[in-house]
């Protein structure tokens, strides 16, 4: 099935959508890629991010000789809706907003991106919504029957833990979707992927309850954290991940986790996460083993 009728038609049933709003393609990075090439001109257009943000964009827009402006996100991880609007030219065709952002994990004030939407600003505001299941704001997938220019980006690799799978979702207006579908190839998703999405779909409780698990561990994690004479700051979290800052060597730190075996990442030569780390919260043994090696790799490094 070249249309993926079925797991459109029990995804929009989740997120409140028409069929006809759904595009599926081979995870979120096909969508990002495509709406791209979609409306950008190679070396005319822009489109505009909020460092520190999710790499792929930076990463689509070189690769299609796009230009790229960047308006940082605040201290405290918010996007900048005035500056924004000041910074983008008629040239910028895209603006991109992630929230959950990745990787600070927090939500995007809903009231911000509104200020986006509502402007004068005539290209697509895509919200990359990855974490979404994990936050307590849910969804804003339903403002696209309102805003025609938004573009709703969604995942099953993280709260559905199917990230080998391949398989992403854009909710956006008919129209955008109809011209995502004529650009995709004909059989862009295999039918063991989507046999194993519309599978999981069919029973949605057993991811919801295992997102309730994560968020319940994540607790658990944070005061754990902030035990830690060594962490300074855990910061708000609304997807499956924490990132966190250490008073100094969070480099050597995290090298010598990794050593130990346990992967984290090191996020603090992006913009605004000076000393930060970045961990994924997992089973209750994989966040114990993280927490024992994060404590013993502070003692090995700040000795």
């Amino acid at each position: 099935d070249p249309h993926q009728s079925t797991l459109k038609k029990l995804y929009g049933e989740w997120r409140g959508v028409a069929s006809d709003q759904i595009f599926v393609g081979v995870g979120s990075d096909e969508a990002i890629d495509m709406v791209i090439r979609m409306v950008c001109v190679p070396g005319e257009d822009n489109v505009l991010i909020c460092p520190p943000t999710y790499g792929m964009y930076k990463v689509s827009a070189a690769v299609n000789d796009i230009g790229l402006i960047k308006v940082p996100l605040t201290e405290d991880f918010q996007i900048q809706p005035k500056k924004m609007l000041e910074a983008v030219n008629e040239k910028t065709k895209i603006i991109w907003i992630c929230s959950p952002n990745n990787p600070t994990a927090n939500d995007i004030e809903a009231d911000k991106i509104k200020q986006v939407l509502e402007s004068k600003f005539n290209g697509l505001v895509i919200l990359d919504e990855a974490y979404v299941d994990f936050s307590p704001r849910g969804s804003l997938s339903s403002w696209t029957k309102k805003y025609p220019n938004l573009v709703v980006l969604q995942t099953f690799s993280k709260s559905w833990g199917l990230a080998g799978v391949r398989c992403g979702v854009a909710i956006s207006s008919p129209e955008v979707i109809s011209y995502m579908d004529r650009m995709k190839a004909p059989y862009n998703m295999n039918v063991l992927t989507s046999s194993v999405v519309v599978k999981n779909l069919k029973k949605k409780e057993e991811m919801l309850k295992t997102v309730e698990e994560i968020k319940n561990e994540k607790k658990k994690v944070v005061s754990e954290l902030e035990k830690i004479p060594h962490v300074v700051k855990v910061f708000p979290s609304s997807a499956n991940f924490l990132l966190f800052r250490v008073k100094s060597h969070s480099k050597e730190i995290y090298r010598a986790i990794a050593a130990s075996g346990v992967v984290i990442r090191y996020r603090g030569d992006n913009h605004g996460c000076e000393e930060c780390l970045r961990a994924t919260v997992a089973k209750p043994e994989d966040t114990k083993l993280f927490l024992q090696k994060l404590k013993q790799a502070i003692v090995e490094v700040t000795k």
